[in-house]
Formats: C-alpha cells, structure tokens, sequence
C-alpha cells in the first residue's frame, strides 16, 4: 500500500491540498510498517485541475491524508482510484503512523470556498 500526504517543507500537512510544497509518498510493508518514503513535487495550481491524482495513482497510491481540501480534489482523487481522508494535521510521518494504528478519521468536512485560503487548524479524527 502506499499513502500520500500534502505537505509543507517542514514535513508538516499541508492545511490546503491544492497549495502544497509538495507529496510525501509512504510506502507501506506487509508489516504494516513505513518501509520508504519519497517526495513527488507538487504542480502549480489548483489540485483538482491538475494531473497529480493521475501521477499519484500510477505510482500505485490509495490513500490520501489531508488538511482541508475542496470537493473536485476529493472527486479527481476518488474517481484515480484514492480513498482521502480529510482533516489531518501536524507531523505526516506521525500521521501516517497513527492512520496505520487505525487511529485516523475522516473528519467529514471539506473546503467550500475553493479560491480562499484556509488556514484551518484542523486535528485528525481519533478514534
């Protein structure tokens, strides 16, 4: 399995997915453990209109943990064949970490003001 995460060059997530530094790829072993991890640049631009959800899925991605992000991103990712799971926050690695204890949601929520910037201060879902 294999996970994206939108994130900052802090390796933070990245609290709007179309505006992100860049991907981090987590590659996932049969352990259920972080076996690599591999940044993708982002395009310019807004992330629904963009070719990442393509480039993200034929690098056999499934998953996808974001901050806040619009409904057509979440449309193009899910029709590439990538589950997105919104609201995450803070440190991916440790995100990523706790989505394969089982301990991230989805939180429901989506942006819905597509060209504002959202600076939403969003905790992943725990159980």
């Amino acid at each position: 399995m294999k996970i994206a995460v939108p994130i900052t060059k802090e390796n933070q997530i990245d609290s709007h997915f179309g505006h992100c530094e860049s991907y981090g790829i987590y590659t996932i072993s049969d352990k259920n453990e972080i076996s690599d991890i591999k940044n993708v640049q982002s395009p310019q631009g807004c992330g629904c209109k963009s070719d990442i959800a393509s480039v993200l899925a034929s690098d056999g991605v499934t998953v996808m943990l974001a901050g806040g992000i619009g409904g057509g991103a979440i449309n193009v990712l899910k029709n590439s064949g990538i589950e997105v799971i919104r609201g995450c926050s803070g440190d991916a690695t440790e995100v990523v970490k706790l989505y394969l204890s089982g301990l991230v949601e989805d939180s429901g929520s989506s942006c819905h003001q597509h060209e504002a910037h959202h600076e939403h201060g969003h905790e992943c879902s725990h159980n």
